[in-house]
């Protein structure tokens, strides 16, 4: 992928299925793929919040929309069957720490095993030549050592949200590993683990932006559990570009792409949470906090190594993390003074990306 927007060139006009096409990271992917002319497809759950980006949006016009749930194995495959994507994005998937403690059991299944449905119902489908399966940072056996993960490091995980991720992790290498081709001439797949997304349009629970972005419309105290943890903090469309040429790279060389990749911050440094907090208030307002002990574990050290993004895919997101939270900041607080505006901003800032990808290719 040399030449700016290379990757775009490649997948316009491409049927692309969406797992999660109605989530946070799934409707600004969606919007993206649109955007360039590919024909998207997307099955999930309808979506969770209120507000929903996805509704925001108005995706349903525009896209070939199936509500289901991804452990139904036949309605799945009978919808892979359906659309005939030739690529496909896996993003379906119970995503929250806080979550998977009080439900592990739907996490284990909807992470490891919705993770094998989809591969599943591809393989037995001739159209499919490519999967990008995202799983998390968080699948590395995490003992706190002071370096980066690597792509080759042990997985592993303590919580149940982490320990479904790897899990699905392992499942996919197995795939791949089994039925995958990589010659050009059938199935490749890949693994994405991505780091901590932010973004406008989330409004999930027990993340760090949507809790700020609540206590700030709602004037009402924010309860921070780690403030000194620190995460590779990057925007949803640094992700979302990773994803997608990621698919590119799959149809161009599988023999290259069909592997694990990890999805970082270019930003050498940690920023803990407090930090983020303090880039947030500057740009909008400084929510009154207050601090809680968790009784379960999480990890306060989390950083990757993406290097092998960046030297063979030429993966480099044009906004730092400074940047990124700005632009966050001024998303949510554009969507609080104006709801109607929301689908304008939100592709203004999607093609504001495109524009500064420019200047880093």
């Amino acid at each position: 992928m040399t030449t700016l927007h290379s990757f775009e060139q490649v997948l316009a006009g491409k049927r692309i299925m969406v797992s999660g096409h109605t989530g946070f990271t799934g409707s600004w992917t969606c919007l993206w793929l649109s955007t360039i002319g590919a024909t998207v497809g997307g099955y999930a759950l309808a979506p969770d919040t209120t507000p929903s980006l996805y509704r925001i949006l108005e995706l349903d016009s525009i896209l070939d929309s199936e509500i289901g749930d991804i452990g139904d194995y036949a309605r799945l495959s009978a919808f892979v069957s359906r659309f005939q994507p030739e690529l496909i994005l896996h993003l379906a998937a119970q995503p929250l720490v806080q979550t998977s403690y009080r439900e592990p059991l739907s996490t284990f299944a909807i992470n490891i095993l919705g993770t094998a449905h989809l591969l599943e119902a591809a393989r037995q489908l001739p159209t499919v030549r490519g999967i990008v399966c995202v799983t998390s940072d968080k699948v590395y056996q995490n003992t706190e050592w002071p370096r980066a993960f690597r792509e080759t490091d042990s997985l592993g995980g303590k919580d149940p949200y982490s320990a479904s991720k790897a899990g699905a992790d392992i499942v996919i290498d197995s795939y791949r590993a089994s039925f995958g081709k990589v010659d050009g001439s059938g199935l490749a797949i890949a693994t994405a683990r991505g780091g901590n997304i932010i973004g406008g349009g989330d409004w999930s629970e027990d993340r760090l932006i949507p809790d700020f972005v609540r206590a700030v419309v709602n004037d009402a105290d924010m309860t921070l559990r780690y403030p000194d943890a620190t995460r590779p903090w990057q925007h949803v469309l640094a992700l979302v570009q990773a994803y997608l040429m990621l698919m590119a790279g799959l149809l161009a060389s599988p023999q290259k792409y069909a592997r694990s990749w990890n999805f970082g911050p270019h930003d050498t440094r940690p920023y803990p949470v407090r930090e983020v907090l303090e880039i947030l208030s500057t740009h909008w307002q400084r929510p009154r906090l207050t601090q809680r002990t968790e009784r379960r574990p999480e990890v306060l050290a989390l950083a990757l190594d993406s290097s092998l993004a960046r030297q063979l895919l030429a993966w480099l997101p044009p906004w730092n993390t400074h940047k990124a939270i700005e632009e966050t900041a001024a998303w949510y607080r554009q969507y609080y003074a104006c709801p109607a505006s929301a689908p304008a901003m939100t592709r203004a800032q999607l093609q504001a990306w495109r524009g500064a990808m420019a200047n880093t290719a």
